[in-house]
């Protein structure tokens, strides 16, 4: 009786309550939508007011409503009918294709970070354009869009192909595909560029991202309904995608068939993004920063996500177009360029607010003591077997040598010789072994001793010393993470050492200032761990705020490019694809006085890592300090890897590669740091030897040999059978 009289007044208010909130929250919604739609009007007004020609918002206003005969004026017509109406409508669009694309791949990878480049569309899209200018002389924008089209389609359709060869297209295999097919488009469109000055100087503006091309509606009207048919397909997959957010078992039990979802979603995805990119070039950013507001705005309900995503991204882009037409008159800055420097503050301003734990932030560090089974097996050290340890002692001092990570270290020290000794040796000279050897020695002819001593020996010690930095600051970084896929870029380490440099050589005249790189690294550090209030303990908001300062650096990057005349840009970009031509003595020194003090600090704190291989609680009770050893491996790190910049700019791949082939040699129960030093000397000086001899008369440099190799790499690593054990 009690029961009877109790229960319902406790179960009434709640019953009660949970419409209200759906009332209150739609409310939200709508009046969110209702302002920037009003935003989005007026900026479209602002659009089509502001520009060259002279022509104010009355004119502008006569020749849309047709009064006063403002259409029968040719300037006018000119104007305001094939230039800023036809600019702002495709603004319009764009922008909101890439927002709701955004928006979709950050419900179906179930990641706030996730990016419309990550299906590989953008690199795609630019080996279209590269191909199509390389090898057919394109130079229309109307040719533009059908190979930016054709080259984003194929490379989606490639993405789709792997993710869906082994494990039903899951989130991880559908972005970890993407990523690495992006990385060798990439790869090969530097390869087409760094030896075409006339391909590169029109690359080089279309790649920034721009609506300066845009003339008259033919090439909006060739892919409107390309547009159309992506933010169909949006609408009607919205629905089926909320309930994959359940877990694809749920989505099963509730009729959905998860792998058919995602490759719907994928082709959205592409239809919007490839257009998107053909009209206007590759903008990057504007799809994570319009899908993040939208998720803050409405919540979880994804049909009100996409319509916010697709209004958030058209106002961002119309307005950033407006900006870039008044920042520097007479001239137009990128267009993507103004997104990425006030979209990053912005992200990181939301990243830091009360709302991330609501938005699905969640700090995978602190959870990673709830996680059983797969989870939390990968973040613990195996146990060994059988000693593998051989004890030597000579006198009263003794040393512990483990015997598979000896054999490893020479192994690979012998392999590291004969890369040495085949650099060398390789290259377009017709010279012997026997030569080579001599002029190592330098006796034989003096031309042999000119061209091995003073050319390419210089260049080997430089990759040497380069691709050791690499390696240690990859190894440090993912034991520190404890996570393979994260390397020194994770922090915006190369994109802030490579700004430095090139900042350095505009500013100071001086190319190549061995200060310029490791001041770069540490200023991106400093910023990313101030903004994101540490490292280690806020997993998500590092990955969001270094992804942000990456962005900004980048950016920094295409506008000095751009603004320089073409022999230096194109010798500038070569550098910064990574490249060791012209490296010599000079410029090693510094990384090697730089390895000879850091190296010796990493084997001192080597053993701390290990132990960090365990949560926190368990290494603070085995006497290590986690966040002292944080700082001092990320510093290290950071050194590491900005010296590694000045001497060959950002060489991709090798921080990541290095540890995981030294660890599958060494075993799991050491931290590889010697082994991670000698495999990436030993990769950089026989990338940079492939790129010398592998077309006849033409140099690749070696950033673009291991970012070609290394996407395949990645897919090896990451996509395969134990792959969960591993990230």
């Amino acid at each position: 009786m009690t029961v009877s009289q109790v229960g319902p007044p406790e179960v009434q208010p709640a019953a009660q309550q949970a419409p209200a909130g759906r009332v209150h929250g739609s409310r939200a919604v709508l009046t969110a939508s209702a302002a920037l739609v009003l935003a989005v009007l007026v900026l479209s007004a602002l659009s089509l007011s502001v520009g060259a020609g002279e022509v104010g918002a009355g004119d502008v206003l006569d020749y849309v409503l047709g009064r006063h005969g403002a259409r029968d004026s040719s300037r006018l017509s000119l104007v305001v009918g094939d230039l800023r109406l036809p600019r702002t409508l495709t603004a319009l669009a764009v922008g909101a294709a890439l927002g709701t694309a955004g928006c979709l791949l950050q419900a179906v990878t179930r990641n706030p970070l996730a990016e419309t480049g990550l299906l590989g569309v953008n690199a795609g899209a630019s080996l279209g354009v590269v191909a199509g200018i390389a090898f057919l002389g394109v130079h229309s924008g109307y040719g533009y869009l059908l190979w930016a089209f054709g080259g984003a389609v194929l490379a989606s359709a490639l993405v789709l192909l792997i993710a869906n060869r082994r494990g039903g297209g899951s989130p991880m295999r559908l972005v970890l595909a993407g990523s690495a097919l992006g990385a060798t488009f990439g790869g090969i469109t530097s390869v087409l560029i760094v030896n075409s000055a006339e391909t590169y100087d029109r690359f080089r503006f279309w790649v920034l991202g721009s609506l300066a091309g845009v003339e008259g509606f033919t090439k909006l009207t060739s892919l409107a309904p390309v547009l159309a048919a992506g933010f169909v397909v949006a609408l009607l997959v919205a629905r089926p995608l909320s309930a994959l957010a359940l877990g694809d078992d749920l989505a099963k039990g509730l009729g959905h068939r998860p792998g058919a979802i995602r490759v719907v979603v994928a082709v959205a995805v592409t239809l919007l993004t490839a257009a998107s990119v053909a009209l206007v070039g590759p903008i990057s950013f504007l799809g994570l920063l319009a899908g993040f507001l939208a998720r803050a705005v409405s919540g979880p309900r994804l049909t009100a996500q996409l319509v916010l995503a697709g209004l958030i991204g058209a106002g961002v882009l119309t307005g950033s177009d407006v900006l870039a037409r008044v920042v520097s008159r007479p001239f137009e800055a990128p267009v993507s360029v103004i997104i990425a420097l006030f979209g990053a503050p912005v992200l990181i301003g939301i990243v830091r607010s009360r709302r991330m734990a609501s938005m699905g932030m969640t700090d995978p560090a602190a959870d990673e003591g709830h996680k059983g089974g797969r989870a939390g097996a990968a973040s613990r050290p195996p146990r060994p077997g059988r000693s593998d340890s051989l004890v030597v002692r000579t006198g009263a001092l003794s040393l512990l040598v483990h015997r598979r990570a000896a054999v490893a270290a020479f192994a690979l020290a012998a392999l590291l010789v004969g890369a040495v000794v085949l650099s060398a040796y390789a290259g377009q000279s017709e010279m012997s072994l026997s030569r080579t050897f001599s002029a190592v020695f330098g006796s034989g002819d003096r031309f042999d001793v000119l061209l091995v001593q003073k050319f390419r020996l210089g260049r080997i010690v430089a990759g040497l010393a380069a691709g050791a930095a690499l390696g240690l600051a990859g190894c440090l970084t993912q034991t520190l993470a404890r996570n393979r896929l994260a390397t020194p870029e994770l922090l915006g380490v190369n994109d802030g050492a490579t700004a430095a440099v090139l900042l350095s050589a505009t500013l100071g005249g001086t190319f190549g200032a061995w200060w310029a790189g490791p001041l770069g690294a540490l200023a991106a550090v400093l910023v990313v761990t101030a903004v994101s209030g540490g490292l280690g303990q806020r997993g998500y908001r590092v990955l969001v705020v270094g992804l942000a300062m990456s962005a900004l650096a980048s950016a920094v990057t295409q506008v000095v490019l751009s603004r320089r005349s073409l022999n230096s840009a194109s010798s500038l970009y070569v550098w910064t694809s990574g490249s060791l031509n012209g490296r010599s003595y000079a410029v090693a020194v510094p990384v090697l006085i730089g390895l000879a003090v850091l190296v010796p600090a990493a084997l001192v704190v080597a053993r701390h890592l290990n132990v960090l291989r365990f949560d926190d609680s368990t290494a603070a009770s085995l006497g290590v300090a986690p966040g002292r050893v944080r700082l001092v491996c990320m510093l290290l790190a950071v050194g590491l890897a900005g010296l590694a910049v000045g001497i060959c700019g950002p060489v991709g791949f090798v921080a990541l590669a290095s540890p995981v082939i030294a660890g599958r040699l060494a075993g799991p129960l050491r931290v590889p740091v010697l082994g991670s030093m000698l495999v990436g000397a030993a990769l950089v000086v026989l990338a940079d030897t492939v790129g010398r001899v592998a077309l006849d008369g033409v140099e690749i440099p070696v950033g673009v040999v291991t970012t070609v190799l290394g996407g395949p790499f990645l897919l090896w690593v990451l996509l395969g059978r134990s792959a969960a054990t591993r990230v």
